[in-house]
This record gives structure tokens, C-alpha cells and sequence, in this order.
């Protein structure tokens, strides 16, 4: 998992109120806001006022000196509500429930043209690339296209315009998976237009009903996931990578880390410092760095800063017992 969109949580400085809601609305609202009060009583109430006002449906808020900093819709309700008051957001809930938000495009593909989708970089947005005279209309925001193909003798569509489009957004987002689908004929040929770096991440995924089509999609991506932290995992144990908080915040602060694999929460308090990567399970070594007053906060809130300030990744995988790295 990239952690690129929780980084402006820490270009302000904290302390942080971290509340994860399943908010109900109407006349149980006051009062379920009054129990959140009650497990905050040492924070900013100017913070946990603005939170309260940002939060619309299951989410999750993290808030700063009276300003809403981050307010993360999620899913479904939290399996359990929680409201902290610490140096750090506490992020981990909401990247567990989150899962890993793979950049990816889905491409539906007719003798019509192609209608793209693109997961990352904010809420889904799809486009439609037409195929003059007969254009394609554009479908509701974010959904998987199914669409009759276009039977037209002779029809002819620029597969290099397509191409483009699809280039253009692995190099936008950095997108790892293109998932395609639809005429084999139309597909073959949109392939060999792309780039060496888009057809390296091609996966074609066969079109069938609406529901068993979302489910191929679904299962392409839960494979493609499982292989990548299957790959993360062999290298970790084939290279002897750190092991433990104190040398994974080692590997992390010299920005040796591609990524950190992690059990899950980490609740072991560490010290850290105001700096992204000052961390430590000895607050003496941090004042050794220069940190005058180090604070002490939750391992897997410092190792979530880390990470996302060193570009390194999160994964969560319940085949190790302590957090580990996988060296660059």
C-alpha cells in the first residue's frame, strides 16, 4: 500500500485527535457524540468541535488545532468506535480497513472503441475513447462498463488514440494493473499499440454477465495483491531483512526500506521526535540526535509516518508475527 495520501497529516504539527465513527444521524447523534467527548477530555474541544461537524456517515477524522486535517469515508462501520488523543494520527484501523488501494485502470474494449476507468489518485473516473462516426455513450462515474458490441462491417478505431490514453495514466498515477476486457480481436490490437511499460501490466479478464464479471474483477485483483506480498515475503526471508520495530525504524530512517510488512496494530509505545523518521525504542538515542523533549506514542503511528515520509510501503499480512522490512 502506498501511503502517499496521508501525508499531509504530517506536515502539521500535533497533538492529534483520531476518532473512527459509524456516526449515526438524527436524534442519536448528540449523544453519541457526548461519548466520544467523554474518551477525549484532554483534547482541543475547538478539534473534536470540527471533527463532529466533517463527520458524515462510517469514518474515519483526524484533526489538528481546531482544523479537520483528514476525513477518510470508510466502507462499512469500524469494528470498534475509537477516539484517541496522541502526538501522531492513528492511522492503522483505517489502513487495515482500507485495504491495499492498488493505482489500476479497467479498459472495456468493442470494435467501437474503449472505455477506460481509472482507480487512483481520488474517486474513480471513467472516459470513453469513441470511434468516429458511431460515438459511445459515456457511463455513470466510476463503474465497470458492459456494453454491446458494435458490429459494423469494416468499422475501424484508432487503437493508437486508446494506447495513449492508457499510457498516459500509468505515467499519471503510476498505475501497477491494467485489467481488459472485451472483443479478443479489439484487445490484441489495442495491446500491441502500448507501451512496454502499459503491456507489461496487462491482465485480461473475461467478459461474462454483469455479476460474474465483477467477481473475475474482484478475484484479478485479489491475485494480483497476494502475489505481490507472496513476492515482498520471499525477499524479506531470502535476504534475512530486519525484524522488530527498533531495526525496521533503523532501515526506515537510512530510507532503506521498499516496504514494511506488518502483523497488523502495534501498540507497544516507542519515543519519536517532530522529524518523519525520528524514532526509537530509547529515548536517550533520540536526544542523542537532537530531539530535546521526545514523546512517546504508538509504534505502528510511527512506523505509518515513516514509511510515508521515505515512500516506503505498507502491507499487512497476517504470515509474520513482527513487523518487518524488505530492503530497496
Amino acid at each position: 500500500m502506498r501511503l502517499d495520501f496521508i501525508r499531509p497529516l504530517y506536515e502539521r504539527r500535533g497533538p492529534y485527535v483520531s476518532v473512527y465513527v459509524g456516526t449515526p444521524n438524527g436524534t442519536g447523534r448528540e449523544s453519541h457524540w457526548r461519548g466520544v467527548r467523554d474518551r477525549l477530555t484532554m483534547a482541543d474541544p475547538a478539534t473534536v468541535d470540527a471533527l463532529e461537524r466533517a463527520a458524515i456517515g462510517p469514518s474515519a477524522l483526524f484533526g489538528t488545532h481546531g482544523d479537520v486535517v483528514m476525513a477518510e469515508p470508510l466502507a462499512e462501520p469500524p469494528p470498534r468506535e475509537l477516539a484517541t488523543w496522541a502526538p501522531l494520527p492513528h492511522v492503522t484501523p483505517m489502513l487495515m480497513q482500507r485495504g491495499e488501494n492498488l493505482p489500476h485502470l479497467r479498459v472495456v474494449v468493442d470494435r467501437a472503441g474503449a472505455e477506460l476507468t481509472v482507480f487512483g489518485g481520488g474517486s474513480p473516473r471513467t472516459s470513453a475513447v469513441e470511434a468516429a462516426p458511431w460515438p459511445l455513450p459515456k457511463t455513470a462515474q466510476g463503474g465497470w462498463a458492459r456494453r454491446r458490441y458494435r458490429n459494423a462491417a469494416g468499422q475501424a478505431w484508432d487503437a493508437a488514440a486508446v494506447a495513449w490514453e492508457i499510457d498516459e495514466q500509468v505515467r499519471r498515477i503510476g498505475t501497477e494493473l491494467i485489467l481488459m476486457a472485451g472483443d479478443p480481436r479489439s484487445c490484441a490490437l489495442l495491446c500491441d499499440r502500448l507501451g512496454t511499460k502499459s503491456a507489461d501490466r496487462v491482465t485480461m479478464v473475461e467478459q461474462g454477465s454483469r455479476p460474474d464479471h465483477e467477481r473475475d474483477v474482484e478475484r484479478a485483483l485479489d491475485l494480483w495483491l497476494e502475489g505481490c506480498r507472496a513476492e515482498l515475503l520471499d525477499r524479506h526471508r531470502d535476504a534475512a531483512g530486519p525484524v522488530g520495530v527498533a531495526r525496521v525504524a533503523h532501515a526506515l530512517r537510512e530510507g532503506r526500506a521498499q516496504a514494511v510488512l506488518s502483523p497488523g496494530e502495534l501498540p507497544q509505545p516507542v519515543w519519536i521526535g517532530g522529524g518523519g523518521t525520528q524514532m526509537s525504542v530509547d529515548a536517550a538515542e533520540l536526544r542523542r540526535w537532537g530531539v530535546e523533549e521526545p514523546m512517546r506514542d504508538r509504534a505502528d503511528s510511527a512506523l505509518a509516518r515513516a514509511a510515508a515520509m521515505t515512500d516506503a510501503e505498507l502491507w499487512f499480512t497476517d504470515a509474520i508475527s513482527d513487523v518487518a522490512a524488505v530492503i530497496r
